[in-house]
Parts: structure tokens; C-alpha cells; sequence
């Protein structure tokens, strides 16, 4: 009879919260009772950790084995206990000493012989490890690239159970992990590429200087497409706390190593027949990440936007004022990140021809297709830019600005705002709450008049007048001016005009 414990990790979402595992041995008929909420795979994991032990050449005790998991009140999911498991009960047994097993967390499923498999979330696990204070991880050696990632910990890695427990005994057999994978290049799109479209090519660079959305409207082949696609390389590097973060989260999702640390931000473009779940995140026991949480601190571009699902469109509109989605389901409530740049995608009508003289469609129908995007949601869209076909060849030849030189310009813009609103926790100026707009860093009244008239006619709700005080605040910045002006204001409220859309 013996009393031994062990640590791993349980996930909620992005959060790592340590488990500690109680192996008791003791009288009674011989059985295993795991108990603490575990789900379905955590409950089939006690056929799995014994034939993993006996095929590794150890003994199981034939006894009564009791295995708790704490705190019992955290439900429990996955495979990513097997190893855990496994040591716990082999100390209580006595073929493991109890202090080997001290300040060490144990990750990975085990197969039926042995092999250690990786598991998804390896990287919040490590860093839940970390912040918890204990000194050494073992992970599975497949799962080395993503635990590179993080600093501060001894890592290790291994490819059985059986050289785990030898390690535990003073073997030297696991394996380090190497250097920190190289970080991603930067984007290759240029925007010089975009011919004419020159309201569109600034509406896009005021969304990448301010963090706004972005409606782009427009015949086929007039380049929304290729402008959102360029909205990446405009955008500043991830500083290194929001590059883990995103890593963590595609950690969750199973897309590393494949997709690794990056300081470029995302660009998820998921497809218009994409279901709510995929796109805000969902699933059974507990819900997975979305595109919203891949796109975090980057850009969710959605092309052909009103073939979207209305229901999938509308869910993204807590993200959209919040920053992060809260999905709940039978096991529990997870909260992903989600503060993403939103760019919308759309043809003026459902036949789309390249000229509007060609397009068949009544009215009604064009305002029924554009009217998908329901108002709420388009009430959250900062910008809106109108795209034309581009009716002679001589402007393929003209000269336009590079993805560097706007660049540079949304960069400094960028500084400028978040010298200015470091000091409040904000970033950029589509963080700033509209409260703060309008008191703490209110403008003179000559220069809001613009929204006051567009708020008494019913052209503009709060919302969106708290939306085009933010970007005039990015057009100011631009423009190198301490504050807005009343031609600022008057330029966010161009790009806010419905009649772009």
C-alpha cells in the first residue's frame, strides 16, 4: 500500500490550471476509480495508462488503486493526464521514488505500448507550469518545437513511458529541446499591385493606422480582395507577449508546430460557408477556438460577406466591442481572445457584373443582398470605401505607393497614439472607449458639429459617433496635427457615409 502524487495540466480555453494527482493504493478488490470530473477520455484512460505500464515492462499492482484528481470542483478533459497517471501510480507502488516526481509536470497521452503521443495545448500547459513556480515539464518529444517557445522552465522530452520513468530513476535519456524555431518572413503582397482605388487604398491605410474595421464594396475584379490581403503588411510586428498569445491559442487548436511563433499578425480568411462554430469557436465538452480567436491581433477578413449565414455575421458582435468570445457548454464556460481587425468583402448585388449599366437585379433586390449585413453590425464597421472598375489602361502605368512607404507612415501614426494613450492601457485609437472621447479628451464644438448634425438627423447613433471621433483621431495622426480638426471629422464621417455600402 502506498500514497504517491504527481502534477499535469487541465485547459479551459487558453488557461492552464495545475492538477495535482493523488495515487492511493491500498486493500479492496483490485480496480482502478479515477475521480475529480474527469470527461469520456480521461474516464478510458485507466485501460489505456495500464496497458502502457505492463507493456513497458512493469509491473501494475493488483490492488484496489484509487486516482484523484484536484481540485475536484475543475472538470477535467483529455488524454493529456495518461502520463501523469501512469507515474503517480507506479510511486505509490514504490517502483518510482516520490521525489523525482516533485516539481515536475508530466504531459502526453500514452498508446497501449507505450508511446508517448502529443496532445493539443502543450504551450499554455507550459506556461500555466511556469507561472505555478514548478522547475521541469515533460512533454512528449513530438510536441519539443512548440515547448521551445517558452523560456524559464526545463523542458524535456520523451518518446516512451518506459524512458520517462528511467529519466525518473537518473538516467540521462530525454531530449532537450533546441533552439526557437526562426520567425515567420514577412508578408510578400505589395500594395503597389492595387491599381487606381485611391479612397479605398486610404480607408485602408486609416484601418491599419487606428485598428478599424473595414467594409469594401465593389464589382468583381476592382481588388478588395487583393487591398484586405495587403492590410497585413501595413500592420506593426506582434510585440512578443501577443505572439505567445497567439501561439497559445493555435497551441489549443492543434495548428502548431505547422503554424509557429510569428510576429506577423494573422490573416484568417475563413470561407462564406463557414458555420457559427467555426467561426466564433464551439464543439462539444468544451469549446474550441474560432477564426475570431486565430485572427487574433491580426485581421479576419471576410470575402463575399453577405453570403455569410446572418446568424454567423451578428455573432460577431460582442467580439467586436469586447475583444475576446465566452463559449458555454455542457462541461463549462472557456473564453478565448479575440481582438481582431475586422474586414468585410462585398459586391453591390447578387449578379455582380463588372459595370452596374450591366446589372439586372431589381432594387429590391440589391437592397435585400447588401441588407444581410445587418445594422447593428455594420453600426460597429468604421469604414466604409466604395470600389470602381478601373476604366483605362493608362493607370496601370502610373506610379502608387508601396506597402513600404504607407507602411512607414501607419508605423509613425501608430507611435503616436499609443505615446498618447499608454498611460490609460489603450493602444491604439479603435481601443479607446467613446466615454473618454467625449470627456477626458473632449474636442471644441466647432469641430464635433459635423456628428452633432449627423446624430440630430439620424444619419449616425452614439455608437457611431463614438466610432468616427476614433477615427478622426487616426486621421489627425496621419496628418501630423496634435489634435483633430473639423476636416478631420469630416473625413471619418465621409467613410462612415452608408452610401459607400
Amino acid at each position: 500500500m502506498g500514497l504517491a502524487r504527481a502534477w499535469s495540466v487541465a485547459l479551459r480555453g487558453v488557461e492552464g490550471h495545475i492538477v495535482e494527482i493523488e495515487a492511493d493504493i491500498g486493500g479492496g478488490l483490485p480496480g482502478v476509480h479515477l475521480v475529480g470530473l474527469p470527461d469520456t477520455a480521461l474516464q478510458e484512460s485507466r485501460d489505456r495508462v495500464r496497458a502502457a505500464v505492463v507493456n513497458s515492462g512493469r509491473t501494475w499492482p493488483n490492488e484496489r488503486v484509487v486516482l484523484a484528481l484536484s481540485p475536484a470542483t475543475l472538470r477535467k478533459t483529455g488524454s493529456g493526464f495518461d502520463l501523469a497517471l501512469a507515474c503517480g501510480v507506479l510511486a505509490a507502488a514504490g517502483t518510482v521514488a516520490q521525489r523525482a516526481l516533485e516539481d515536475t509536470v508530466l504531459v502526453g497521452e500514452l498508446a497501449l505500448d507505450g508511446r508517448l503521443r502529443a496532445v493539443r495545448g502543450v504551450l499554455p500547459c507550459l506556461l500555466a507550469a511556469r507561472t505555478a513556480g514548478l522547475r521541469r515539464v515533460v512533454v512528449p518529444e513530438a510536441a519539443l518545437p512548440e515547448a521551445a517557445l517558452v523560456d524559464g522552465i526545463e523542458v524535456y522530452g520523451a518518446a516512451t513511458l518506459g524512458q520517462v520513468l528511467a529519466w525518473l530513476e537518473g538516467a540521462p535519456v530525454l531530449t532537450r529541446p533546441g533552439p526557437p524555431p526562426a520567425l515567420s518572413a514577412a508578408p510578400s503582397h505589395d500594395l503597389a499591385d492595387v491599381v487606381g482605388q485611391d479612397d479605398a487604398r486610404r480607408a485602408l491605410e486609416v484601418a491599419a493606422a487606428g485598428g478599424h474595421h473595414l467594409l469594401l464594396v465593389g464589382p468583381p475584379g476592382t481588388g478588395k480582395t487583393m487591398l484586405a490581403q495587403r492590410i497585413v503588411g501595413l500592420l506593426p510586428e506582434l510585440s512578443a507577449d501577443d505572439a505567445l498569445a497567439l501561439a497559445a491559442i493555435r497551441s489549443v487548436a492543434g495548428r502548431l508546430p505547422a503554424e509557429g511563433l510569428t510576429r506577423v499578425p494573422p490573416f484568417v480568411a475563413p470561407h462564406h460557408s463557414t458555420s457559427m462554430a467555426a467561426l466564433v469557436g464551439g464543439g462539444s465538452g468544451l469549446a474550441k477556438p474560432g477564426a475570431v480567436s486565430l485572427a487574433h491581433r491580426g485581421t479576419l477578413f471576410m470575402d463575399e460577406a453577405p453570403e455569410f449565414k446572418s446568424h454567423a455575421l451578428d455573432a460577431l458582435r460582442t467580439p467586436l466591442e469586447e475583444g475576446e468570445v465566452r463559449l458555454a457548454r455542457t462541461e463549462g464556460t472557456v473564453r478565448y481572445p479575440a481582438r481582431f481587425q475586422l474586414v468585410l468583402a462585398a459586391n453591390p448585388c447578387p449578379c455582380a457584373p463588372a459595370h452596374d449599366r450591366d446589372c439586372v437585379c431589381p432594387s429590391l433586390v440589391r437592397r435585400r443582398y447588401l441588407g444581410r449585413l445587418s445594422g447593428p453590425l455594420l453600426d460597429r464597421v468604421d469604414l466604409r470605401a466604395r470600389l470602381y472598375p478601373v476604366t483605362a489602361l493608362s493607370a496601370v502605368g502610373e506610379p502608387a505607393e508601396d506597402t513600404a512607404t504607407v507602411r512607414a507612415r501607419v508605423l509613425a501614426a501608430r507611435a503616436v497614439a499609443e505615446e498618447r494613450w499608454v498611460a490609460h492601457g489603450w493602444r491604439c485609437n479603435a481601443d479607446v472607449p467613446g466615454p473618454a472621447l467625449r470627456t477626458r479628451f473632449a474636442l471644441p464644438a466647432a469641430v464635433v458639429r459635423p456628428l452633432d448634425a449627423g446624430l440630430r438627423s439620424g444619419e449616425l447613433t452614439a455608437r457611431g459617433a463614438d466610432r468616427a471621433l476614433r477615427v478622426a483621431w487616426t486621421v489627425a495622426d496621419l496628418q501630423g496635427l496634435a489634435r483633430p480638426d473639423r476636416e478631420s471629422v469630416e473625413q471619418a464621417l465621409y467613410f462612415r457615409d452608408r452610401r459607400a455600402a
